[in-house]
């Protein structure tokens, strides 16, 4: 761990040290990511925001929205080992975890587990959908217990260790849905839209002058790692952690904080890990406001990444064109912020 960085700030003058480096390391990286990706600001911060709370990264868009060169710029400002999976219907999970393999030792032939690429501290699934659910099923439990059982052996993945998926929503044909035990692994869902004039000017500006960005590393594991279990020990209060708790049960059809519109267009609700990415997603982004404490504004906040992608919409929905956001964003106008 840093030496700087406090293993367990206890005093109110180490807590508020600890949040000011929070807020210092995590601006040095969203700006050295900005010196290359322009604009997606709020992408970005989703991004970062699973980093630190120690989840995953879905992104989501059309093809030449730059998916790929934000995942990859942010390897370059992380001091963490990097590897690319690229996805495709013959991709086999032994070209994700890794096999045995037979080597020659001195004449004598043993078997060695040659590693794959899921050994690395930030995993780039590139068209995670492109593969077949075989293959997609080999990324479940690195992605939940940081590791990976090969022939009845586990070998442990280095920490942190950071799973950055990407899939095309236009695309259908050759591709596999992910399972609903997939998408829940991901801590959010980020959905990026198109770039606006001045965005798309500042592109051109950057991509065609023959001039290129090459981001330098900021922070390394150790403080990485230190303020993940920073932002696990920010204070939520009983209200607040509690409407966290009832904004997922609202997801439940038929439930006791269901919405009307929850029981006419769904069929799935969120489970436990959306009340989880709620309330760590709320502390991080109170920790970068420069609060030690959730609020519920923090909770409505990212809402939209943490739940969207574990609703399951009925057939009646999808025929009436609803989404997922409709349906969180119901929530979040109609659910009382205090308990009735």
């Amino acid at each position: 761990m840093p030496a700087d960085i406090p293993p367990d700030p206890k005093t109110p003058e180490e807590v508020q040290a600890a949040v000011a480096r929070f807020r210092e390391d995590y601006t040095r990286v969203r700006d050295e990511i900005a010196r290359v990706i322009v604009g997606q600001r709020e992408i970005i911060d989703g991004v970062l925001t699973c980093l630190f709370a120690n989840g995953h990264a879905l992104l989501e868009g059309v093809p030449g929205l730059g998916k790929t060169l934000l995942i990859r710029t942010l390897a370059d400002a992380l001091s963490l080992s990097f590897s690319r999976i690229q996805f495709t219907p013959d991709l086999m999970p032994a070209d994700v975890t890794g096999t045995t393999i037979i080597v020659d030792q001195d004449g004598e032939r043993e078997f060695r587990f040659q590693r794959g690429p899921v050994f690395a501290q930030i995993v780039l699934a590139d068209e995670i959908n492109r593969a077949t659910p075989k293959t997609q099923s080999s990324m479940l439990e690195a992605m939940q217990e940081r590791s990976v059982t090969i022939e009845g052996e586990t070998y442990h993945l280095e920490r942190p260790f950071f799973v950055m998926a990407t899939q095309n929503p236009i695309e259908q044909e050759g591709t596999y849905p992910l399972p609903e035990a997939q998408l829940d692994r991901f801590f959010f869902k980020l959905q990026l839209g198109y770039s606006s004039r001045e965005e798309l000017a500042e592109i051109l500006n950057r991509t065609t002058s023959g001039k290129k960005i090459e981001p330098q590393p900021t922070i390394d594991g150790p403080t990485i790692q230190a303020h993940q279990r920073l932002v696990q020990r920010v204070a939520i209060a009983d209200r607040v952690q509690d409407y966290a708790v009832r904004m997922t049960l609202a997801t439940h059809p038929g439930g006791q904080f269901a919405t009307p519109l929850v029981n006419k267009f769904l069929r799935i609700g969120a489970s436990p890990r959306g009340a989880q990415a709620l309330t760590l997603a709320g502390k991080c982004r109170a920790l970068l406001d420069g609060r030690a404490a959730v609020s519920m504004d923090d909770i409505r906040d990212i809402a939209l990444p943490a739940l969207r992608h574990r609703l399951i919409l009925n057939f009646e929905g999808e025929a009436e064109g609803m989404t997922t956001d409709d349906i969180v964003t119901n929530i979040c106008e109609t659910l009382p912020v205090e308990a009735s």
